[in-house]
């Protein structure tokens, strides 16, 4: 009996380390400004290098952040009645995306249907300029067709030439004053604290990780780092591809298994990357069984060089980049790996069409590991930013007049239709003549939503959008291409701007109230059950963190009546440790033991805990399904307020209570009973 009580008291006790931890962990990310301030005293102080933590705030609604409240009414009179609920959700999914490109924050938009009109509901947190959002929403939604831009970059001027060449020659400047003070006897990590530019290893003294011989873009590292040995500096500043590094040499290890091996790809009509497919899949299967059958040893460079349609490696023999297994594609790299070295194998599928492989031989390199002093170089790249993949045909949604979902007479594969109007006919028919085997993408308000090869020349004003569909996302495409192409009018017939200051005064003035309530509640706890109300004071403090945790996690927008419903369902937790205490003293009074009185106090108490949550839990359910964006804010925050108050009367209070019976005499005394009427 001993030794069982011994056991409940060492889980009592790990479970009071729990609450406190937890209370830590959710108080560190409720105000991630306080773990940053002692993260940055230990840093400065030990010199740990201990990143920082994201400072992210609570996501706040229109009435707290300030910015916009729209009400769009959408004019479906010309189309037909049973489509008129997914062209307005077409209509609803543009809108979402015009308000991304906006780069709000948590947009609220929503669909409803009032006296027999279709409205779309949008709040715009943050947006300080309304008219240029109400502009953008209310254009059409814009369907284009394009093709691959294969035009070639305009070349720099001068005057970019010579602003590249100063910026490089200031960063090797302080990359040569950062291998000066190493060499005065400064320490390595402070060097790398004043100089270096590389954001993700500033923070920890420089330390990069291991180097392998793939990864092309460091090898002038790893050639340094094959000549040097454990502890050395670089005596010179080393240049990258991407930047000039002073570097400093930790230990060496045997990387992964590596594959050297050649290969000759047949792609086909449909593969990935197949730009320019001479067969279908049945005919690149054979062409590369006909392959293997002739490859040896001696000829497999010859035949890559004549047959490969992997166009970047082809000139060289079909040799691929050393690869360990995973490392190159998923499909072929274990069938690679149990091959044995000088074995020929094939024909093997994958995504980019067959391959047939010739492995050289297995390899094992060595991984060097590398802290560094990075200065950022600036290409031509930054000064000139590639063409884009795409450049528009000049057939766009204008020209469609029908998109509907088929299924495939042949293999019963859903499909999506496209019907043109006679100047898309035209287009369309001379775009896919010119594209044979390429791709042309389908861009609905600037994003792409579908990139089909095109397999043959087509006429007549009809094609048709193949692929992996379901019928839901063949439905979701048509009903975004009608979109496009038959665009739903909205009318802004409601308009409500919010200012920040308005909103900051309400958020400031909440807290406040909510403050002041807390502080009271938790004084009256104190004074009227005494030492529990102490623990209660404790338990409302871990309900408080971690339930404010968990709407900053799961990403829960805060309106005022969201902080309402926050604030009540305090009250409801408080409520909780009420019934729990009154059961308690009343279980005193009897003449109960204080540890019994503490268990039949929680057994009582529950049921009338337990039915009185339930009941608001329905009620919040209710006004989530029912209420409108304000009113399910309140639901949302009171329901998951209401779940954790169950979870710290019923548990963090039930465990502290436990554990402190045995610091008080058998029937406890007046600390437990509180203020009654025998005290009055």
């Amino acid at each position: 009996m001993a030794k069982k009580e011994i056991n409940i008291r060492a889980k009592l006790r790990w479970g009071i380390v729990g609450i406190f931890a937890l209370l830590i962990i959710a108080v560190s990310y409720d105000v991630p400004q306080l773990l940053n301030r002692g993260i940055a005293f230990a840093n400065n102080t030990l010199a740990l290098g201990i990143p920082q933590v994201s400072e992210d705030g609570f996501n706040l609604g229109l009435d707290l952040q300030g910015g916009a409240h729209l009400i769009y009414r959408a004019d479906v009179s010309r189309i037909e009645e049973v489509e008129r609920a997914e062209a307005v959700d077409g209509v609803r999914d543009v809108i979402e995306r015009r308000v991304n490109g906006l780069g709000v924050g948590e947009p609220n938009i929503q669909t409803a249907r009032v006296a027999g009109e279709y409205r779309i509901n949008v709040e715009l947190p943050g947006v300080e300029d309304v008219n240029n959002a109400i502009s953008l929403i209310g254009e059409t939604p814009i369907l284009e067709f394009q093709v691959q831009n294969d035009e070639p970059p305009r070349e720099l001027t001068a005057e970019e030439e010579a602003q590249i060449e100063e910026a490089n020659t200031e960063a090797q400047a302080r990359a040569q004053e950062a291998l000066s003070k190493l060499r005065a006897g400064a320490v390595f990590e402070d060097v790398v604290a004043e100089f270096s530019q590389d954001e993700l290893t500033v923070n920890n003294g420089g330390y990069i990780g291991f180097i392998r011989s793939q990864d092309t873009i460091a090898s002038a590292l790893y050639d340094w780092a094959q000549t040097a040995t454990e502890g050395d500096t670089s005596r010179t500043v080393i240049e990258s591809d991407i930047a000039y590094h002073v570097l400093k040499r930790g230990i060496e290890r045997d990387g992964e298994p590596q594959a050297n091996a050649r290969h000759i790809l047949v792609c086909f009509l449909g593969a990935r990357n197949c730009h320019s497919p001479l067969y279908t899949k049945d005919e690149a299967r054979t062409k590369a069984q006909e392959l293997f059958d002739q490859a040896t040893a001696q000829n497999f460079a010859q035949l890559a060089r004549e047959n490969s349609t992997d166009f970047v490696t082809s000139e060289d023999g079909g040799q691929l980049p050393p690869f360990t297994n995973g490392g190159f594609i998923p499909e072929l790299d274990q069938i690679v790996f149990d091959a044995q070295d000088g074995e020929i194998i094939g024909p093997i599928e994958t995504p980019l069409g067959f391959h047939v492989v010739y492995k050289e031989g297995t390899s094992t390199a060595k991984e060097y590991e590398l802290s560094h002093v990075g200065l950022t170089k600036t290409r031509d790249i930054d000064i000139l930013p590639p063409n884009s993949e795409w450049k528009p045909t000049g057939l766009s949604g204008k020209q469609l007049e029908r998109a509907e979902v088929v299924s495939d007479p042949n293999t019963g594969s859903i499909q999506v239709s496209l019907q043109f109007d006679r100047e898309g006919t035209d287009l369309f028919e001379q775009l896919t003549r010119d594209n044979i085997g390429r791709p042309i993408a389908i861009f609905l308000d600037g994003q792409p939503i579908s990139i089909p090869t095109v397999q043959t020349v087509i006429s007549g004003g009809t094609a048709v959008i193949t692929g992996n569909f379901s019928v839901t996302e063949a439905r979701e495409l048509a009903q975004r291409l009608n979109t496009g192409a038959l665009p739903v009018p909205v009318e802004l017939i409601s308009q409500q701007s919010v200012g920040a200051s308005l909103g900051a005064e309400s958020l400031a003035l909440s807290l406040k109230a909510g403050m002041a309530g807390i502080m009271l509640v938790m004084l009256f706890m104190l004074i009227y059950y005494r030492f529990p109300g102490v623990l209660a004071v404790i338990s409302l403090s871990v309900y408080i963190s971690v339930t404010l945790a968990l709407f900053k996690l799961i990403g829960v927008t805060l309106s005022l009546a969201g902080i309402a419903g926050f604030i009540l369902s305090i009250g409801m937790a408080v409520d909780a440790n009420v019934l729990i205490f009154e059961r308690l003293k009343e279980e005193l009074r009897d003449g109960k033991s204080l540890k019994a009185a503490v268990e039949e106090g929680f057994l009582r108490a529950w049921t009338s805990i337990r039915d009185g949550n339930v009941s608001t839990l329905i009620t919040c359910a209710l006004l989530i399904w029912f209420g409108s964006s304000f009113v399910q804010g309140f639901a949302l925050t009171l329901a998951i307020g209401i779940g954790m108050s169950m979870f710290s009367a019923i548990t963090i209070t039930r465990v502290m209570l436990r554990f402190v019976v045995p610091w008080f005499g058998r029937y406890g005394n007046k600390m437990f009973l509180g203020a009654n009427k025998q005290d009055q």
